[in-house]
């Protein structure tokens, strides 16, 4: 993709990848038209997701846990496009045209006015999946619907769809899915109206599970960008925040350093030229620190809005004169937020990931029930939380001081007058525009206004605009009102710090609180049970944290540890009160005892649960479900009565409510009961099954649906809900279960045999009724190989790391040919038992039984490095599994470091530039930084004979191909390569331009490393070595001294994972010993500093020390062959 600087490039997208939508069928006739056709696009295909379930227990994601199990992992994108036809639902009224993609996570893919034919949301002319989703593939673009976390685990996977006609002429496009991992329903319904110009997307999100949840709702809207690209919030905002508020900054003038760039500097000396950006270039309209302007942002950039009374949002582009508003409840709905890759070469490089000839975007996301990510909210077993967001185009408007979903209302302001714009979202007669002061009318206008017209009246005032109010009427109803005077600034929030360790926390009321934190905000690196230990061990019966310690053992599936945990804390609270004020304690000890199967005792527990008023709705369905299998259907309908009066949109139980109607003999009640539940929601899977006896074809749907009725004791039902013949392993082994509750003892044994033979591929179960399941599968048979694998896995996600091994073992004593649970158990010996002997025996053993599984070898040879095989021994074993290695982006660039690291550097330019690299978010710059490390290992070797081949090589390594799809951060420290062009520019004679590259390499001290500024790095020592090329001898020895000092101090701190990390690819397979690596980070730093400062002994002795703690430390081979002046080549 070439850019342009300027916007008219935004104007039309090449036509020859434009997506062409079609006509709407003669059929449809109506004033809103609804239809389904699909439509072909240039798609970059996913590869099939890898057989290997991934434990990624602390990989951090979006700012919390980025946990993807049971999800199972795509990790490469076709590099070349071919024609797919995708499933395509459209909707078009008078004034917009929408375009639904339900295989794509039933995302709005076009949003287009077409009054004046803008995209008023991005549109994607390819689907261009790049590596940013939680399970790998992701698209820009159009609107994604994001939760129960960010990004959706199911963004790029299918949803069911339903179409609604409402008696208004209204069209709703229902969309809906399972969580996959919580197994919560999400459902939007994108609705268009006759008669107006607006998009609403209406949400339910239901917790269809027995647990308390907790989500966060974001909706991403995706507009095209430029240099005249401006994004505006309400005028109360002052501070916008950074994930999990961890930085604060003006907005939208910032006056300090954000995400690493100086704003105030640039906005007083300009931005340097060195920071440029090579296109989108700023005109000089806007101050130089004005964050609404997507031109302004180098660097991949979040912004959040925190407080605001406003309930409106959106973008406008100057050049189009169009823009975009978001509407919403602010009391729900306070998220805002603008996320941009940046202007410049990082920012671009993603670009090209993402699509070929559409542009840059940024997005603009609308959250509802949360204002931060991660901001998780809580969501109780049934409940279901409603609510609508609101988006629509604008034209010449411009930057609207005011929206809401009947208009968007514009002041501009010159000494002698205002001129007010109007542009409603649907046709009013006898509107009035008012304009007054408390002293007198400014202005009146009365006429119609339409959707398809900006109205513009000039009224003279010259007075402030604080004692100003606009106001437009239409009858008796106030469309908009607009009063400066009565904004109340936001106060700038509080940046948020990190919790003490627990024993240095002094309350006991910190200690449950910040477990609770951590826990709903779903923590990836800090556990929350240690700060309810910490609590119990200074006070054994305190009644919140033995809760909290119970529901977290419950959901480990310990449910012996669980009771004891919850019968404490029951002790507790009725100690001196048998009633006590909070029923979530009896509550989850009912689960724990159901889940024992002593149901009488649940009873119980449940029953007492329910003398809470928060707990009635869950209360009650849980004794409805054991009334339900006792067959004591007049206590079940009373108790599911009371539930549904404290949650009338429970689902699950509105349909078991319809099971128990019919089984008393009120069919027609209980016809209209399911009549009235398709009308809550047409998708809800229980509702479909009572009615039509509709099975979903999604094995993760019909366990769902299994086990809401196999609760209730229907075990037929589950039977017709679980085929007996599914692909689904899982499912097999379900309807065994319950055959054998019903003690048909043949039939389950049957059963069980057709489940151990299924296929084991994807089998990741991770509900605790699959534990329970599985668990009875191995009392049924002890040699069945595919139950006691896939319960490995389920306890291996959920950290009972122990018995998962002994399970895998379990498994290959009987199956020792499947490579999966061989692989399995050589992560867990060497991350849980510390034996990287038994662990490279396992990898071993996996290799043997899939030769051809890439991911296998990538994680062998990974092993391999952590246990410090030879170098020369991996390259062997890699350059034997060429074809092997060619399938995988990790395997090659860990062959191009090979090849760099053993003196070829020339081989791993030629591994680097021949294929396409896919990065994954969070993960940039390995690739970059061997082409780099190669390039200037060939410049070196260069010097003194061949300046003009060093000096090209340099060339080479500041300017990445676009096959790596890398380019450098605009913070990353090139003090390296600047320092060296200073020295070929000596050797040819060109001092001036010798001085200019060293003084640029000494400007930078600090780096941009695992996605965060640091103040020393590996790369300090360059610009130390450039002060001294300037003659700057003081300067330079104190540097390397600075370099020293920071060192030490790093080697004697205690190692401590970043609290507020984003992205931790470090840590994502293998333990990684923070103490050690910190250690080896040290020593090669003061290793630098010694060399540096003469010490030439002591330099390599430090080096030593870093190669025997870590072979493959590329930083220490290429620093030692510069203090030994060997040769960076082998020829």
């Amino acid at each position: 993709m070439a850019y342009e600087s300027t916007s008219d490039q935004n104007l039309t997208p090449h036509a020859s990848s434009k997506l062409v939508l079609p006509e709407a069928p003669s059929s449809e006739s109506g004033p809103v038209k609804v239809w389904n056709e699909p439509v072909t696009m240039l798609t970059y295909e996913p590869a099939a997701p890898d057989r290997n379930p991934l434990f990624l227990e602390k990989r951090v994601y979006q700012g919390s846990s980025g946990r993807v199990y049971p999800l199972p992992v795509i990790d490469y994108v076709a590099t070349e496009p071919g024609p797919k036809a995708w499933e395509a639902v459209h909707l078009e009224n008078e004034y917009l045209r929408l375009m639904v993609m339900p295989e794509i996570g039933g995302r709005i893919h076009v949003g287009l006015d077409k009054r004046t034919g803008y995209d008023f949301f991005y549109r994607q002319n390819v689907i261009k999946p790049a590596l940013v989703g939680l399970a790998g593939p992701w698209i820009s673009g159009g609107v994604e619907f994001n939760w129960p976390q960010h990004h959706r685990p199911a963004t790029f996977m299918p949803v069911e769809v339903s179409m609604e006609r409402a008696s208004d002429g209204s069209v709703t496009v229902w969309c809906s899915d399972h969580d996959p991992m919580s197994h919560l329903k999400g459902m939007h319904g994108i609705c268009l109206r006759p008669g107006s110009a607006v998009v609403e997307v209406k949400v339910r999100l239901y917790n269809r599970t027995q647990d308390t949840q907790t989500f966060l709702c974001w909706a991403n809207v995706a507009t095209r960008v430029h240099e005249k690209y401006q994004s505006f919030f309400p005028e109360d905002v002052r501070f916008v925040a950074d994930h999990a508020k961890r930085a604060v900054t003006e907005y939208p003038l910032s006056q300090g350093t954000y995400y690493g760039v100086n704003y105030r500097q640039r906005a007083l000396e300009g931005v340097p030229p060195e920071e440029m950006p090579p296109c989108f270039v700023p005109d000089g309209s806007y101050p130089a620190n004005d964050l609404g302007w997507y031109a302004n942002i180098p660097v991949p950039t979040s912004y959040m809005i925190v407080g605001s009374q406003g309930d409106f949002f959106g973008g406008y582009d100057h050049a189009r004169k169009a823009g975009t508003v978001a509407v919403a409840n602010h009391h729900v709905a306070p998220g805002k937020k603008q996320w941009t890759w940046g202007n410049h070469e990082f920012g671009y490089a993603w670009d090209r990931s993402l699509t070929t000839d559409d542009g840059p975007y940024v997005e603009l996301m609308s959250g509802v029930y949360t204002d931060n990510q991660p901001d998780f909210s809580f969501l109780a077993p049934g409940e279901t939380k409603i609510f609508s967001q609101f988006w629509y185009p604008i034209g010449e408007i411009g930057v609207p001081n005011l929206a809401n979903v009947d208009g968007a209302l514009r002041v501009e302001r010159d000494p002698e007058a205002i001129t007010l714009h109007v542009q409603l979202t649907a046709a009013k007669e006898n509107c009035t525009v008012i304009a007054r002061t408390a002293e007198r009318e400014i202005g009146r206008w009365s006429g119609d206004l339409t959707p398809e017209m900006t109205w513009s009246g000039r009224f003279e005032h010259s007075g402030s605009l604080q004692g100003l109010e606009v106001s437009v009427i239409s009858g008796d109803v106030t469309l908009l009102r607009y009063a400066p005077g009565e904004t109340v600034p936001v106060r700038a929030p509080e940046v948020a710090t990190e919790p003490a360790l627990p024993q240095d926390v002094g309350s006991m009321d910190e200690l449950f609180l910040t477990g609770l934190h951590l826990e709903q905000y779903r923590h990836p690196t800090r556990n929350p049970e240690a700060y309810w230990l910490e609590a119990i061990r200074r006070d054994a019966g305190d009644s919140r944290c033995n809760h909290m310690l119970g529901r977290w053992h419950l959901r480990r599936g310990e449910f012996e540890k669980a009771e004891q945990y919850l019968r404490t804390a029951i002790a507790r609270l009725t100690r001196r009160n048998p009633n006590p004020y909070d029923g979530e304690p009896h509550y989850n000890l009912g689960l724990t005892l159901r889940y024992q199967q002593r149901t009488a005792e649940a009873y119980d527990a449940f029953y007492k649960s329910t003398w809470n008023a928060a707990w009635r709705g869950p209360g009650y369905h849980r004794l409805a479900e054991i009334d339900c299998a006792r067959g004591e259907w007049p206590k079940a309908l009373d108790h599911l009565n009371r539930s549904l009066s404290a949650d009338a949109d429970n689902l699950t139980a509105r349909g078991l409510k319809a099971v128990v109607l019919k089984r008393l003999g009120r069919s027609e009640e209980a016809q209209r009961l399911l009549d009235e539940t398709q009308a809550l929601d047409p998708l809800d899977v229980f509702g479909r099954f009572l009615k039509h006896r509709e099975i979903p074809n999604n094995p993760q749907m019909q366990l769902d649906l299994g086990f809401d009725l196999a609760r209730a004791g229907l075990f037929e039902e589950a039977l017709q809900a679980l085929p007996a013949d599914s692909p689904s392993t899982m499912v097999r082994y379900v309807g065994a279960d319950v055959q054998r509750l019903m003690g048909r003892v043949s039939e389950s044994t049957e059963a069980y045999r057709r489940a151990s033979e299924g296929d084991p591929n994807y089998l990741f179960p991770d509900r605790l009724e699959e534990l329970v399941v599985l668990e009875k599968a191995l009392v049924n048979n002890p040699k069945d190989a595919r139950a006691a694998y896939a319960l490995g896995n389920l306890l291996y996600d959920r950290r009972r790391h122990r018995e998962a091994i002994a399970r895998w073992e379990q498994s290959v004593a009987v199956e020792p040919d499947f490579s999966v649970a061989w692989r399995n158990l050589g992560i867990a010996y060497f991350n849980i038992l510390s034996d990287s002997c038994k662990a490279l025996e396992a990898f071993e053993r996996a290799r043997k039984c899939a030769p051809a599984d890439a991911r296998l070898l990538y994680e062998l040879d990974q092993l391999r490095k952590r246990t410090g095989v030879p170098l020369e021994d991996r390259a062997k074993s890699l350059l034997k599994e060429h074809d092997l290695v060619d399938r995988r982006d990790d395997l090659s660039v860990e062959l191009a470091s090979l090849h760099n690291s053993l003196g070829k550097p020339e081989e791993a330019l030629r591994l680097l530039r021949q294929r396409q690299f896919q990065p994954w978010e969070g993960g940039e710059g390995l690739v970059l930084s061997e082409y780099v490390r190669a390039n200037v290992l060939l410049a070196k070797d260069a010097l003194p004979a061949e300046p003009q081949k060093f000096l090209k090589l340099l060339h080479a390594a500041s300017s990445p191909p676009r096959n790596l799809s890398e380019a450098k951060h605009l913070l990353m420290n090139l003090s390296m390569i600047h320092y060296w062009y200073g020295v070929v520019y000596a050797a040819i004679g060109k001092i001036e331009k010798a001085r200019e590259s060293w003084s640029r390499a000494a400007r930078h001290t600090g780096d941009f490393q695992q996605m965060q500024v640091q103040p020393v790095s590996e790369m300090t020592y360059w610009s130390a070595m450039a002060l001294r090329q300037l003659g700057q001898e003081q300067e330079a020895t104190g540097l390397f001294r600075k370099i020293e000092t920071y060192a030490s101090a790093l080697e004697h701190q205690t190692p401590n994972i970043d609290y507020f990390a984003t992205s931790l690819p470090a840590m994502l397979l293998f333990e990684v010993d923070l103490k050690e690596r910190q250690t080896i980070t040290a020593r090669f730093l003061k290793a630098q500093a010694a060399f540096g400062l003469g010490e030439r002994q002591r330099s390599m002795e430090l080096l030593e020390q870093v190669q025997t703690m870590d072979r493959s430390h590329s930083g220490a081979i290429d620093m030692r062959k510069l203090v030994t002046g060997e040769s960076c080549t082998v020829r």
